[in-house]
């Protein structure tokens, strides 16, 4: 008799369970307006079973992996919700940099190394160019009526890093440019300039993420957590369910990756497009969807802290993690790979870095004079007009006199005691 009762109790679990699965299945793949771009990901791997012309396999599965770069965003939102901003935007910044290490790898396993350093170049700049931009723009346009603030301890620590990294990569071109020696020693000294400078990028970000993730947390906490807990948001989702999405996700980025470094060149030879051209600009932007979304939904809610982390902070993981680590990798598997990636390329690249930083510091600037704005009542007396011949000195000292004169017995008793020292 006491069976049935614990039949329906199981039943009523499963059918729980069973209806929080699919709510989760449906907010997760679902709940996106890319949904029209999921068929290109079963089309990618159809093309590929069966051998179509290889052009179609990378552009099915470019396309393909623009729905699952947006989704990465919207998985690491919802564990930002668990972690706090600080390690929400360092989570972003890995997945959504899970694209550009993949194709990274597989280009180096295949010996293209222009690939690589195009698409890992390209995705510095987008970071810093396009995703940061837009980010700071609807942001702007999102919120005309309110003040935006960010921590400016973050941005100088990605600022300060960007240009460590920057350093790094014009040392090996420096080198390579004003060398004497015979061109075999020229390119065996670059390269062990760029392993060694390889080995201090990747200690520096690690020791970079000691201060910010163990040392100095207090420093990168967001400063709009303390007024904003009237309105704060809720997880849409359970954190174990959106990290066994990201790792499902980072698995089917993986094997489309896999075709779109196959057949890049077999695409640019059919649609007439450079490789250089697919590798920096087409790559990049599908590459980076991720932080792009994120970015920019972020700044749509006034959270500027987390749009800075998501696209600074991949920035300069790109720069001081990946690229350092394909070296070290290449230098392992016998291949020469320097960090010398050209001179147009790596004038590019410090010119977005200059500009992002200047940028920032002027947003830091006005900002800094919106919060703590100058009492004009301050500079009135200041601005008093004086008589011509009399100079500033000379009015402190008229005033000097006027005060001993209403007080003669304190001056009296000044000098009295100044001539008891003579005395």
């Amino acid at each position: 008799m006491c069976i049935q009762p614990l039949l329906h109790s199981r039943s009523d679990t499963d059918r729980c369970r069973f209806r929080m699965f699919a709510a989760n299945v449906g907010k997760v793949v679902f709940e996106t307006r890319l949904l029209v771009l999921y068929p290109a990901i079963p089309m990618a791997f159809i093309a590929h079973y069966y051998r179509f012309n290889r052009p179609w396999i990378f552009g099915l599965s470019l396309i393909g992996l623009t729905p699952l770069a947006e989704r990465l965003s919207f998985l690491t939102e919802q564990i930002a919700y668990f972690t706090g901003p600080t390690v929400g935007g360092l989570v972003n910044a890995t997945c959504g940099n899970a694209t550009e290490l993949i194709i990274a790898m597989f280009a180096l396993h295949k010996r293209k190394i222009h690939v690589l350093k195009y698409s890992l170049l390209g995705s510095i700049i987008t970071n810093l160019l396009l995703v940061l931009g837009s980010s700071l723009l609807c942001g702007g346009i999102a919120n005309r009526n309110k003040q935006q603030k960010f921590d400016h301890m973050q941005v100088d620590a990605n600022t300060l890093l960007l240009l460590l990294g920057l350093l790094c990569h014009i040392a090996p071109l420096l080198f390579n440019l004003t060398s004497i020696d015979p061109p075999k020693l020229d390119r065996t000294s670059v390269l062990q300039l760029s392993r060694a400078s390889s080995i201090v990028m990747l200690l520096a970000y690690v020791a970079y993420l000691f201060f910010q993730l163990k040392t100095h947390t207090q420093l990168f906490e967001s400063q709009e957590d303390q007024h904003d807990d009237n309105d704060k948001e809720t997880a849409s989702i359970g954190f174990w369910s959106a990290l066994i999405w990201l790792c499902l996700m980072t698995i089917i980025i993986s094997v489309l990756s896999e075709y779109v470094v196959g057949t890049i060149e077999d695409a640019s030879e059919t649609w007439g497009i450079s490789v250089s051209f697919i590798s920096i600009i087409l790559l990049p932007i599908v590459g980076n969807a991720a932080e792009h979304a994120g970015s920019v939904i972020f700044a749509f809610k006034n959270k500027l802290d987390i749009s800075l982390g998501v696209a600074m902070g991949s920035a300069s993981q790109i720069l001081m993690f990946v690229v350092p680590l394909c070296v070290t990798m290449a230098w392992i598997m016998g291949i020469n790979m320097s960090l010398d990636f050209g001179l147009l390329e790596t004038g590019c690249l410090a010119f977005s870095i200059f500009l992002t930083a200047f940028t920032l510091q002027l947003l830091g600037h006005a900002s800094l004079s919106n919060m703590f704005p100058l009492d004009p009542s301050k500079f009135e007396a200041a601005a008093a007009p004086v008589p011509v011949g009399a100079s500033s000195s000379g009015a402190t000292a008229s005033a000097e006199m006027e005060q001993k004169k209403e007080d003669p017995e304190e001056s009296s008793e000044d000098e009295g005691g100044l001539m008891g020292l003579f005395d």
